[in-house]
């Protein structure tokens, strides 16, 4: 009976923490004050730490083909860790964009008996055994951000992202919309197959012409190179389509020394990129929303050790895209600035 008590003392933390304010507002009649009483409750609780539930304290960890300094994945770990606190997890991170060294990172984290894992699948071939033997050995898994193809095939529980190609579908329409003729698509992770599917994807809905530039996404300066020089000898190119937030001021600033007047767009999306809609340097951005990707994996890996849930049937769990353009940019300075978008 005592198991019994303290999961429905776990379930009515987690229902207050997330239905408080909501529920008090609909019983308004009989307190005024009870949605803030649970709003300032649940503030309490984050400012100091506090789990929402008391639950074990579990162990996820989340290993990603992320490289050095980029910021996206900072965001990422914000949801996370956001997640983790809520959840009482002891969240841990690695990353690799080698796909042998992420895959030895997830091996190390199944030797040290995880409760649960969270994924990339950039490089899916060299990620396919670990996921497997994490799935072997009991592990639940959820893949993130990138193989949402693969992601049920190797065992994973779900994938929460956007559908890559559905994402450069996307951008091929809004180009359209914006009539442009001819599109640089630059690829900064070579090997990265979500790459590869977002610019296939812009240029099966894009009119005009597509072309892809591979640059070595570590090396900004080299980033920016590649860039000028492309514009430098092809003056029809009036739209520059970077795949990460980071790489889009990399690409206004090689418009501004080749002269070029093309419009600079971008995936992703964060502060500076969010600054840089509000200017009109950017002309618009696709955000996947990296923090929700983050949260939901922490939250729904808890949600399966403690109540067996899983969402998306069998299908991934979408984050985006959702177009940001000028208009947006403002209401999204404040969420940007604090790392949450």
């Amino acid at each position: 009976m005592a198991r019994v008590r303290t999961g429905v003392r776990a379930l009515r933390a987690v229902l207050a923490t997330v239905l408080g304010v909501s529920l008090a507002g609909a019983a308004a009649g009989c307190s005024a004050t009870g949605g803030k009483r649970a709003e300032d409750a649940r503030k309490a609780a984050a400012a100091e730490g506090r789990a929402a539930v008391d639950t074990p304290k579990w162990t996820i960890a989340m290993v990603t083909h992320s490289g050095d300094g980029d910021t996206f994945w900072d965001i990422v770990q914000n949801g996370a860790k956001q997640a983790a606190v809520k959840d009482n997890i002891n969240f841990l991170y690695a990353h690799s964009d080698e796909g042998q060294q992420q895959a030895q990172l997830v091996d190390s984290y199944i030797d040290k008996k995880v409760d649960g894992l969270i994924v990339t699948l950039a490089k899916p071939d060299a990620m396919k055994a670990s996921v497997a033997k994490a799935v072997k050995a009991g592990i639940p898994v959820i893949t993130v951000n990138s193989g949402s193809e693969q992601s049920k095939a190797f065992g994973a529980l779900t994938h929460i992202g956007q559908d890559e190609n559905i994402a450069g579908e996307a951008v091929g329409d809004e180009l359209d919309e914006r009539g442009r003729k001819k599109a640089l698509c630059v690829l900064h992770e070579q090997g990265n197959v979500g790459h590869e599917q977002r610019c296939a994807g812009v240029k099966k809905t894009f009119d005009g012409d597509v072309q892809n530039l591979y640059v070595d996404g570590t090396n900004m300066p080299d980033v920016q190179a590649s860039i000028e020089a492309k514009l430098q000898t092809d003056r029809s190119i009036d739209a520059v389509v970077t795949l990460g937030a980071p790489f889009a001021d990399a690409a206004v600033q090689a418009k501004r020394t080749a002269g070029s007047g093309a419009e600079i767009d971008t995936f992703d999306l964060n502060a500076k990129v969010a600054a840089g809609l509000k200017s009109k340097q950017l002309g618009f951005a696709v955000d996947q929303q990296p923090y929700l990707q983050g949260y939901e994996a922490v939250d729904l890996l808890w949600l399966y050790r403690y109540n067996a849930d899983v969402l998306g049937g069998g299908r991934p769990v979408l984050t985006g895209p959702q177009i940001i353009t000028e208009k947006d940019a403002a209401k999204l300075a404040e969420f940007t600035e604090r790392g949450t978008r």
